[in-house]
């Protein structure tokens, strides 16, 4: 496994970013274990706990990361800084002078290629390798179910997962709470997708395509009564009147029109799925 190394300006940054809730990660030392090359099946896991783990849990105490490290036989120091190392090819921490590892394996940045290409194929293959991994039945989610008709149990299977790895890998990246209205009660928060999940099939799961959203601001985004333009502002349709007598719409609506969102930790949102969400979707009149 490659070791991570950063520039001396930028070293305090990525650290404090994974290990804020845990402590000082300790760097891999150079067992047996370590040394042995990471297969590309390894990688995709790894990388599907990177998506779904906030940066402040990305420690070798991390209970998901340790029981990873176990099923690879890994040391729970090895995992997480294999999942610290994938920070070097994202975009929107580079956009904050952030690169993370600057001597990564080829192999992060193949497996990141892999998924920016098609999100919809390695999200499911990645949580099945998981599930197999830690000794997980997808089948039992569909158990005792009446299906769709038209649909079969395998692709019921498929959007369950993904849907599910979705949310997770949004809410991680917003670090569990609303971008619009900052409320943190997991409960009450959604993975909005920006562009429709009916609409683009290989974006499905693509973080990027994603906002989380109190229920409420969710529906009235979905709607079109709400959008978040490319410079991330907030903007309210026209439908909800200024002059509203409406004194909950303009509570929970009218008041953040304008408003930044709380940007995410990473995966930050695609302009032109925003573009698209503000010309095909927002209630313009």
């Amino acid at each position: 496994m490659c070791a991570v190394t950063f520039a001396p300006e930028q070293s305090a940054v990525i650290m404090s970013l994974v290990t804020r809730a845990g402590g000082p990660t300790a760097r891999p030392r150079h067992s047996n274990m370590n040394r042995r090359q990471w297969t590309r099946e390894e990688l995709i896991v790894a990388f599907n706990l990177y998506c779904k783990t906030p940066f402040g849990r990305i420690h070798m105490r991390n209970p998901d990361i340790i029981q990873l490290a176990r099923a690879l036989g890994r040391t729970p120091s090895a995992v997480s800084w294999k999942l610290a190392n994938f920070a070097r090819m994202d975009p929107s921490l580079r956009k904050r002078n952030i690169v993370g590892a600057t001597h990564g394996g080829r192999g992060e940045l193949e497996i990141w290629n892999e998924f920016s290409n098609d999100w919809e194929t390695l999200a499911f293959e990645s949580e099945k390798l998981l599930g197999q991994m830690e000794g997980r039945d997808f089948r039992a989610l569909v158990d005792n179910e009446m299906l769709p008709e038209g649909r079969n149990r395998e692709a019921v299977v498929r959007l369950r997962v993904n849907q599910g790895f979705f949310r997770a890998a949004v809410l991680a990246a917003y670090g569990t709470r609303c971008c619009v209205t900052g409320l943190a009660i997991p409960q009450l928060l959604n993975a909005s997708h920006i562009v429709p999940w009916s609409v683009d099939a290989r974006n499905r799961t693509n973080p990027r395509n994603g906002l989380c959203l109190n229920a409420i601001h969710d529906r009235a985004f979905d709607c079109g009564l709400l959008t978040v333009m490319p410079d991330l502002r907030v903007k309210i349709s026209p439908r909800v009147g200024k002059n509203t007598v409406d004194r909950a719409a303009k509570e929970f609506l009218r008041r953040y029109d304008g408003v930044l969102i709380a940007p995410p930790d990473r995966f930050a949102p695609d302009a032109n799925f925003l573009r698209y969400h503000n010309e095909e979707i927002f209630l313009r009149s």
